[in-house]
């Protein structure tokens, strides 16, 4: 394996899935493209293995010096390593290799964006760090990811083009994306899905809010399923073709999709549905916790985002679970023949139109998570934008997304997706179905955190006044932790001297 020195246009380390995808996706838009591994014989079996159908345009390299040697100055290095200290180990790597600080080096992992803006950082003089969430699974790293890109906006001006030439395309009208895509024949036409997210861990973070609605999309999406297997008492099959005609209205998107498609299959070994043989036990690789965490930092009420974490730790203790389940029984719920609808069509149509809604909640969540992180970390997003590139690509693609596009097109300086007109409007036609589907989950003993935290974040939302005033009356009585009257000026703070005899109001400040 060997390189010409200095033909390649752009270098990408680490050739798991994703990266041997993206590099087929450079190679595609006309780009040379210099790969390294540190396994030496994944780096050359991959070379060789795209040789025939495109000569010269992967070349595969044995060292980093010879990998730094391949790329035309000043440098571009994608790198798709396991977050963490392997990204640091790869950049001192490429440093002590010949790298220069004009060369830029995308960090394209789920990296945390904390580490991101400390790696800008560390690394400024010797390279320049760039951070970029990349979504879309092997298939969206291939012909299309929605990418994230923050950090240096000179950098952006450089890698610009290249992320647009790469990223899905989606019909700036519709919002719907180009798929037609093959190998060999990149799609060009349409509206990328990428845009400059802003400066240091920017674009991770963005990423990782992705993520974060990422895991309470597929809750919401689990938790429907659960209702109609459960309640409704259907079938696999059944339910698959439930989710294939959601898929072709308002709940439209990628995931919807893959649902139906999970729940028509059929188990290779036993013949019987493959859904019911997989081990109801979700993994997770804290992308979605760190949505939480931070949501828990900034005070915002991400409750959805939240409970979906939750939901797959209560999945982790399975073998718990089970003995609960026998010892906590089905004492007080109805027996099956006594959960079904009357109208089951009613009951589906029902479950739908919850489902709309909480997914409203939980985009609502992630965008007002985002626009707190705005001010703290003192960034400007432009959610009108994040919202264009995530229609296509990534995950959470779906018809939602142009809408949400198009309420930040009314109004840029929208407080909350739930006070745009169309929205308003969706969930007050829906709003009596979304409660009677999780009143009916709650007398048959289904679980539905997700589906009840979103309900509870629209009602906590939409009360002028809530019981926080009790909370914050405790606080005062065993921390002195003062309070706010109703009836005087806001900022001004007042404590009840509670030992003493009269009880007598004191004004703190």
């Amino acid at each position: 394996m060997s390189a010409n020195s200095a033909s390649c246009d752009v270098g990408l380390i680490g050739l798991a899935v994703m990266g041997q995808n993206l590099a087929l996706n450079l190679a595609d838009h006309g780009h040379r493209v210099a790969v390294y591994n540190r396994t030496a014989s994944v780096t050359e079996e991959f070379a060789q293995s795209r040789e025939a159908n495109m000569p010269g345009a992967i070349v595969g390299c044995e060292s980093l010096e010879v990998f730094v040697k391949a790329l035309k100055s000043p440098r571009i290095v994608i790198v798709l390593v396991k977050a963490g200290a392997p990204v640091d180990a790869v950049c001192e790597s490429l440093i002590e290799a010949g790298l220069q600080p004009e060369d830029i080096v995308v960090d394209g992992g789920n990296s945390l964006w904390t580490d991101t803006i400390a790696r800008e950082k560390n690394y400024r003089g010797r390279l320049t760090f760039f951070g970029s969430g990349v979504s879309g699974g092997e298939l969206g790293a291939r012909f299309g990811p929605s990418l994230m890109p923050g950090g240096d906006p000179d950098a952006w001006s450089r890698l610009k083009p290249i992320w647009e030439a790469i990223a899905a395309k989606v019909d700036p009208k519709t919002g719907k994306p180009h798929e037609n895509y093959q190998a060999g024949k990149p799609i060009t036409e349409g509206e990328p899905c990428t845009a400059y997210i802003g400066p240091n861990g920017a674009g991770h973070y963005v990423k990782m809010v992705h993520n974060g609605i990422e895991y309470a999309d597929m809750q919401l999406i689990a938790e429907a399923y659960h209702l109609l297997r459960d309640i409704a008492q259907l079938k696999p099959p059944e339910i698959a073709a439930i989710f294939a005609e959601w898929n072709s209205g308002d709940l439209d998107s990628f995931l919807i999709e893959i649902t139906a498609d999970i729940l028509q299959q059929q188990d290779p070994v036993t013949g019987q549905p493959l859904v019911d043989v997989v081990l109801d036990r979700a993994g997770q690789k804290g992308t979605g916790r760190w949505t939480a965490e931070n949501a828990l930092e900034l005070g915002v009420p991400a409750m959805s985002i939240a409970e979906a974490v939750f939901a797959r730790a209560m999945s982790a203790i399975k073998p718990e679970r089970e003995s609960a389940a026998r010892i906590l029984g089905d004492d007080h719920q109805p027996s099956a023949d006594h959960r079904a609808p009357a109208d089951r069509d009613t009951f589906i149509a029902a479950v739908r139109d919850a489902l709309y809604c909480s997914k409203l909640c939980a985009y609502a969540q992630g965008f007002q998570l985002m626009a707190a992180a705005q001010h703290e970390y003192d960034w400007q997003f432009n959610f009108g934008e994040i919202a264009k590139i995530w229609r296509g690509g990534c995950i959470i693609r779906a018809r939602f997304l142009q809408r949400i596009t198009e309420a930040y097109e009314r109004d840029p300086k929208l407080a909350n997706l739930l006070l745009d007109p169309h929205f308003a409007g969706e969930v007050k036609e829906r709003g009596e179905s979304w409660r009677e589907v999780i009143a009916t989950a709650v007398r048959t003993g289904v679980p539905t955190p997700a589906f009840s935290s979103a309900l509870a974040y629209f009602d906590s939302y939409r009360s002028a006044v809530l019981p926080a005033n009790l909370i914050q009356a405790q606080r005062d009585y065993f921390g002195a932790h003062t309070y706010e009257r109703t009836d005087q000026p806001a900022g001004q703070w007042y404590h009840i001297d509670w030992p003493h005899p009269d009880r007598p109001q004191v004004t703190v400040r």
